[in-house]
């Protein structure tokens, strides 16, 4: 078995902490001696044992001269668990191959310094840009202070996500809608806007069967402090964030709107004003600090999605395209004012196109803006 191999054994033990170890990164860990695999292990929950740590219990008096494995450079540093890079030593490894360093400046090359001071053999990174797709959250929030954002947008064949009315459900089909509640569940939080509150009243909740994982925060961007308390959000279990500008969001907490009679543990957070308008940049910064958002996922209306392309605040953009046609007085997928010359565009790169049930879906990178 070949470094490359063992570490896509990793990358692939490290997605089944998708739903369950945030706001850590996803990480996997394989310990090899003599050509067999002894121990393996996937960070399950933040707060509890790592990968490497579950790998060494199962691999036992067998790690000691064996290879180590990891998607992700071992944390040197006292967190809610003890540094893996301890652990490793502890247990008498011989090598560590790894895919990618820590983004994280707790850990970024320490981890691998402590093991080579102590005699062990260090390799990598192999497969860093696997490894990194893995975590694109994690690495921006410890490297930018941002998390990464995805906006999904339901649209018909002529690119409207609804009828002039505002009658949108549903567009697009069961098998796209039952996906989005997979990407929902991997997200640290769900951002919605107002408008799409108002007239929608969403859950925003990842609803799959027999999940059993995280749910992520749900978060409205409501300047004015418009959300009424008997919205369908704050009257589900879980953590709601409410995203206002300051005088709103003053008010509302001198009147505890987000007190008692909610099944919501609900928070208003003031957010600058910018023209106007909550500071998107800012709100983003705050889940990013604040709330160890790693990622954001939005389902907006094109207000909203508009603002934060214009910002440069999108990563990417998960469009489901409907096989229909809704007419030139419906509603565009974004509004994006401004855009006089074709040099003013918004510039994408398609990275994965897939059929899901009767709808098209294309997942595109937003490319920075010249």
């Amino acid at each position: 078995m070949t470094d490359e191999y063992n570490l896509r054994h990793c990358l692939l033990l490290a997605e089944a902490g998708r739903y369950s170890c945030r706001p850590n990164p996803v990480v996997g860990c394989v310990i090899v001696k003599d050509g067999a695999i002894v121990g393996e292990g996937w960070h399950h929950v933040a707060g509890q044992a790592h990968a490497e740590v579950l790998a060494l219990q199962q691999a036992g008096d067998l790690a000691r001269g064996a290879t180590v494995y990891v998607s992700l450079e071992p944390c040197v540093h006292h967190g809610r668990t003890g540094p893996c890079t301890e652990a490793l030593l502890h247990a008498g490894i011989a090598r560590l191959v790894y895919a990618m360093e820590d983004p994280n400046p707790l850990v970024a090359g320490k981890g691998l310094a402590r093991l080579r001071e102590a005699g062990v053999v260090v390799d990598g990174p192999v497969l860093q840009a696997e490894a990194a797709a893995l975590n694109p959250g994690f690495s921006k929030r410890m490297t930018r202070g941002l998390p990464y954002v995805r906006c999904k947008v339901g649209m018909s064949l002529d690119g409207r996500t609804a009828m002039a009315s505002g009658e949108s459900q549903w567009i697009t089909g069961a098998a796209a809608r039952h996906e989005v509640h997979q990407w929902r569940a991997r997200s640290c939080a769900i951002l919605t806007g107002i408008g799409t509150l108002l007239h929608d009243d969403p859950a925003l909740t990842a609803r799959l069967d027999n999940y059993n994982g995280l749910q992520p925060l749900r978060v409205i961007a409501d300047t004015e402090g418009r959300t009424p308390p008997a919205a369908q959000t704050l009257q589900l279990p879980g953590k709601v964030v409410l995203a206002c500008g300051p005088d709103a969001a003053a008010y509302l907490q001198q009147h505890e709107v987000c007190g008692s009679g909610l099944q919501a543990d609900c928070t208003v957070m003031p957010v600058p004003l910018l023209n106007g308008k909550l500071n998107l940049k800012t709100l983003l910064q705050q889940l990013a600090s604040d709330w160890q958002c790693n990622e954001v996922w939005v389902e907006a209306g094109p207000t909203l999605v508009g603002a934060l392309l214009q910002a440069g605040l999108v990563d990417e953009l998960v469009t489901y395209i409907a096989p229909a046609l809704l007419g030139e007085r419906a509603r565009p997928l974004a509004t994006l004012p401004g855009l006089d010359r074709l040099a003013d565009k918004v510039s994408l790169h398609f990275v994965d196109v897939a059929m899901v049930g009767e709808d098209c879906r294309i997942r595109s990178l937003v490319l920075p803006r010249a």
